[in-house]
């Protein structure tokens, strides 16, 4: 199971996501990395040993200006596999990103109109480029189609994957930097019932609790709070062969 790290960015900088509150998100304060400039931690990222990161590009998912030159300096300047969510909802947006020579584009469900754009989207670009984010917030699935937030979280999973996406990622906003833990009896029952592979994010709170995501056979966790405050070491993380 890979550790993924996070970045939000929001008005360029990297913020600090708290319950998905974004007008209440503060400028980073990290142990790892004194500056809050996304290029900066994703350098420091890199340096730990991590292999992959995700960017929240907030600024795009609230309908301002992509943050192109930041996945651009980012794919540059490290060797990490960059996933993004810039709230991509059609086909030019999707190339648009993939042009910025990032590793996948993260279609979230909050952003995303309807499924029609994500079978036009994995014909244009491939299944293994492309990662649909179920965007939770009251354990209901988050969306502009009423027709996708009508659905639970398993449905919607269960329709992902026969439509050809094979990755989702599960991201409960409402336990987004928490350490609340993660709903494992929803994890679970995606994995027994989708036949997608899964990531998981918002809320976690140890190196026990990756263990039990990797027993129960979870492809990635996306990792911040506790990261930053140093409540997970690098050191442990290694030493439990997720580094």
């Amino acid at each position: 199971m890979k550790i993924i790290p996070v970045i939000d960015v929001l008005n360029g900088v990297a913020v600090h996501g708290i319950r998905g509150e974004r007008e209440q998100y503060q400028p980073l304060k990290s142990i790892l990395c004194k500056s809050a400039d996304p290029l900066d931690i994703a350098l420091t990222f890199a340096s730990l040993g991590f292999t992959d990161l995700f960017l929240a590009d907030l600024d795009a998912i609230l309908g301002k200006s992509a943050n192109f030159n930041v996945y651009t300096q980012i794919m540059t300047e490290t060797s990490l596999n960059l996933m993004v969510d810039a709230g991509i909802s059609d086909v030019g947006r999707a190339e648009e990103v993939l042009n910025s020579k990032v590793s996948k584009i993260v279609v979230g469900s909050e952003t995303l109109e309807g499924l029609d754009f994500l079978d036009q989207a994995i014909k244009s670009f491939g299944e293994d480029r492309i990662t649909v984010s179920i965007d939770l917030k009251q354990g209901k699935v988050m969306s502009v189609s009423e027709t996708i937030s009508s659905l639970d979280a398993v449905s919607f999973a269960q329709k992902l994957g026969k439509i050809g996406v094979n990755q989702v990622i599960i991201l409960d906003l409402d336990r987004v930097g928490t350490e609340q833990g993660i709903n494992l009896a929803l994890i679970k029952n995606i994995l027994n019932k989708a036949g997608v592979e899964v990531l998981v994010g918002g809320g976690l709170r140890s190196l026990r609790e990756l263990k039990k995501l990797r027993d129960l056979g979870v492809s990635g966790a996306l990792v911040a709070t506790i990261l930053h405050n140093g409540k997970l070491q690098v050191d442990e993380l290694k030493s439990a062969i997720f580094l």
